[in-house]
């Protein structure tokens, strides 16, 4: 098992965790931005949660 089939293993176990994460950087962002790009933001969250384990499970 090479360096990125340990990750993608890591990331389908801890999905909940990941998601959370992913919310949680994107809300800094917006934050840190006053929600200038939240719309584009969100769009790149929604990508990224799919992309991880099982899908969206933050929201």
């Amino acid at each position: 098992m090479g360096f990125l089939d340990d990750a993608k293993k890591f990331l389908d176990e801890h999905d909940d965790q990941v998601d959370q994460a992913i919310e949680k950087a994107g809300d800094l962002i917006d934050d840190k931005t006053d929600g200038t790009f939240a719309d584009k933001v969100d769009k790149v969250q929604d990508i990224a949660e799919e992309k991880t384990g099982a899908g969206d499970t933050a929201r």
